[in-house]
C-alpha cells in the first residue's frame, strides 16, 4: 500500500511539474493564452513601483531559497528523517513548483520605460534563441534522467522494491561542451526577447545570479562526491560555453552527471 500510494503522490507531483514548466515558459515569454495563461511577465495591473520591486524580489528569493537549500546533502540528510527517502525528491519537486505557482500569481508588472525592443529578423532570432533554450533545457534533463530528476523513477522503484542505483559519472552528448547545459538553456529562454521591459529585465537578473550562485555550490558538491574525477572534468569542459579546443570526450574517466545534486545534476 505504501508504494501504491508513493506512486500515486509522484505522478500526481510530477504533472504539477509539467504544468508549471510550460507555464513557464508561456509566463516568461509573454504567451498569455485565455484560460490557459492569464497572466505573463508583463501583463496585468501596475502599481507602485518600490512595493512591486520588493514583492518580486521576494517571490525570486523565495525560489532560489527553497531550490538551493533542500538541495544541499546536509538539508538532505536532516530531511529525510522525516520524509521517506523514496519520496523526498517528490516532496523536493512539489516545494519548488508551489514556490513557482505563487511566484506567477504574485508578480508584479513594473512601469518603467523599455529597456529595448526590435522587430523584424532581429526579433526572430530572439524568439528562436528562446524556443531553443527551453529545448535545451528539456534535452538536458532526458541526457541525465528525466524521471529520476522529477522523482518518478523513485517511486515505481519503491512500488517494485527495488532500490535506486547509486550516482554514477558520465558525460552523455551536451555534458561533453558544457557542464551545465540545463543552466544554459534557462540562460537563453530568460534573456532571449524581443522586448525587454524593466521586470523582464529585473527577473533575468535575478535568475542569472541565482544561477551562478547555485553552480559554485552544486560544482562543490559534486567535488565532495566524485573528487578528484570531477575536477578534472571541471579543467576540461566549459561551464557553461564550450572551451575551444577542449572537451571531454575519449577519456575512460570522463565525468558527468550525479542524481540528488542541484542544478545541471539533479536539481534543475
Amino acid at each position: 500500500m505504501g508504494g501504491i500510494v508513493s506512486l500515486l503522490y509522484g505522478t500526481l507531483v510530477y504533472m504539477l511539474f509539467l504544468a508549471t514548466f510550460l507555464y513557464a515558459i508561456a509566463f516568461v515569454g509573454n504567451l498569455a493564452i485565455p484560460g490557459l495563461v492569464p497572466k505573463t511577465i508583463d501583463s496585468g495591473a501596475t502599481g507602485p513601483l518600490i512595493p512591486a520591486l520588493l514583492v518580486n524580489t521576494l517571490l525570486l528569493a523565495i525560489f532560489a531559497l527553497q531550490h538551493s537549500v533542500m538541495a544541499r546533502p546536509a538539508f538532505k540528510r536532516w530531511w529525510t528523517r522525516f520524509v521517506p527517502q523514496p519520496v523526498e525528491r517528490t516532496t523536493y519537486v512539489l516545494l519548488a513548483s508551489l514556490a513557482l505557482v505563487l511566484l506567477y500569481w504574485q508578480w508584479r508588472p513594473i512601469e518603467l520605460p523599455i529597456v529595448w525592443s526590435v522587430d523584424g529578423m532581429s526579433g526572430l532570432l530572439l524568439q528562436a534563441v528562446f524556443w531553443l533554450g527551453w529545448g535545451l533545457v528539456l534535452l538536458s534533463t532526458f541526457l541525465i534522467n528525466h524521471f529520476e530528476l522529477f522523482g518518478l523513477r523513485q517511486v515505481v522503484a519503491r512500488l517494485l522494491g527495488r532500490s535506486v542505483p547509486e550516482p554514477v559519472f558520465r558525460t552523455p552528448f551536451l555534458y561533453r561542451r558544457v557542464r551545465h547545459p540545463i543552466y544554459l538553456g534557462f540562460l537563453l529562454a530568460f534573456w532571449a526577447t524581443p522586448t525587454m521591459t524593466a521586470g523582464h529585465l529585473l527577473f533575468a537578473v535575478a535568475t542569472t545570479g541565482y544561477i551562478l550562485i547555485g553552480i559554485q555550490l552544486e560544482e562543490r558538491d559534486l567535488v565532495g562526491l566524485f573528487g578528484d574525477q570531477y575536477r578534472r572534468y571541471r579543467e576540461r569542459v566549459g561551464m557553461l560555453l564550450p572551451l575551444p579546443g577542449r572537451g571531454a570526450g575519449g577519456g575512460g574517466d570522463t565525468t558527468a552527471a550525479a542524481r540528488g545534486i542541484d542544478g545541471a545534476r539533479g536539481n534543475d
